[in-house]
């Protein structure tokens, strides 16, 4: 079955009882109304074929289905999708980093934010939280207390009751807490095992050692559950580790034409100064960056994109406001770095943001506490 992030939430909630939701994956009704979504940052659907050894308890799970992550497969993009129920072009989250229309070439960090934008008019869509709370269906979200008043919280996660916590006991806690009432769901995240591919890579001690602490936790999770409960385990996007970097305008024509970088290393939104910009000037910038990059990246102009469906089939005007003129999407195992970040963006081992497989796809993972 071909499945996609956006129809995870609408499902469970649909299991739920909400009315305004579609049961899109079949998942039926809740088995005792407590459903819990746990979303560990970076685990791609590969991870579990490859590392099962590292997981035991996971490696155990009902493997739903292997789901495909929107465009670019990247935190900020693709919680905002299974949060809304839909595809970027509509909730306008278009990557790690965009730039801000008409701000002079300022750019918004999605996951670190700018108070100068307001979170709500960012992402207008109502959350499947929001619509939940409307009809009485509580809805918890549990994660580290740093995340709690961001402005990316605030723009795609609002409608839940946020419960900060900082150590796997807290977070077990907190969980147990909010599925005591019925019908409840709670959405638990974690970023150790994302954070230990960024700085050390795949596969490397601490990225196993990340898994290992996350498989410990789930088990201890199962074990405090209230009966019934159904556990999903899902992710964002999966990793690569890279071996080829290049800078965008070192030794290279890559910055021609270019006023401002965003995205991230392996999914670039390239911006062209508004004076210079027309449909011929984002050509020859796209024909440049493929001359030069080959079979290492995948480019689009901004009509390539749209018509490609590269964001989804509906693009709302914000979105098209805020996506690069040119897009770059690196292949194979090369990061584009941004000369200004080049060193930051350089250090890190493993990366997404990509379109491959390995990027791109992640599972979804069931048990019913019996």
């Amino acid at each position: 079955m071909n499945v996609h992030l956006s129809q995870i939430t609408p499902s469970i909630f649909s299991s739920l009882g909400l009315t305004t939701a579609e049961d899109l994956l079949s998942v039926g009704p809740s088995p005792s109304g407590r459903e819990l979504l746990f979303l560990v940052d970076g685990f791609g659907a590969d991870v579990i074929a490859t590392y099962g050894d590292a997981m035991p308890t996971i490696a155990r799970l009902t493997n739903f289905a292997t789901i495909q992550t929107s465009f670019p497969s990247t935190t900020a993009t693709s919680l905002a999708t299974l949060t809304t129920g839909t595809l970027p072009g509509v909730h306008g989250m278009l990557g790690y980093t965009v730039q801000v229309p008409r701000t002079g070439g300022r750019i918004l960090n999605a996951l670190k934010w700018d108070e100068r934008v307001d979170p709500n008019n960012w992402q207008p869509v109502p959350t499947l939280f929001e619509r939940a709370m409307e009809e009485n269906i509580n809805v918890t979200h549990v994660a580290a207390k740093r995340y709690e008043n961001s402005g990316f919280t605030r723009a795609v996660f609002r409608g839940a009751n946020y419960k900060g916590a900082n150590v796997a006991a807290d977070l077990i806690a907190e969980t147990k807490a909010a599925l005591q009432k019925t019908p409840s769901f709670v959405y638990l995240y974690v970023n150790d095992l994302d954070a230990a591919g960024h700085s050390d890579g795949v596969g490397s001690e601490k990225w196993l050692a990340a898994l290992t602490m996350i498989d410990q936790l789930f088990a201890n999770l199962m074990k405090e559950m209230p009966q019934g409960t159904r556990i999903w385990l899902t992710s964002d996007h999966g990793m690569v580790n890279v071996n080829k970097k290049i800078v965008i305008g070192q030794d290279n024509p890559l910055l021609d034409g270019i006023a401002v970088i965003g995205g991230e290393p392996r999914a670039r939104h390239l911006y062209l100064s508004p004076e210079q910009d027309s449909a011929s000037a984002r050509a020859e910038v796209a024909s440049r960056w493929e001359e030069f990059l080959g079979k290492q990246a995948t480019v689009f102009t901004r009509e390539s994109a749209i018509a490609t469906n590269l964001f989804g089939s509906q693009v709302s005007a914000d979105a098209l406001d805020r996506m690069g003129e040119v897009i770059a999407i690196a292949q194979e195992g090369l990061v584009l770095l941004d000369p200004e970040r080049a060193e930051k963006e350089g250090a890190m081992v493993g990366h997404h943001g990509g379109d491959s497989e390995i990027e791109s796809q992640v599972g979804l993972l069931t048990t019913s506490l019996s």
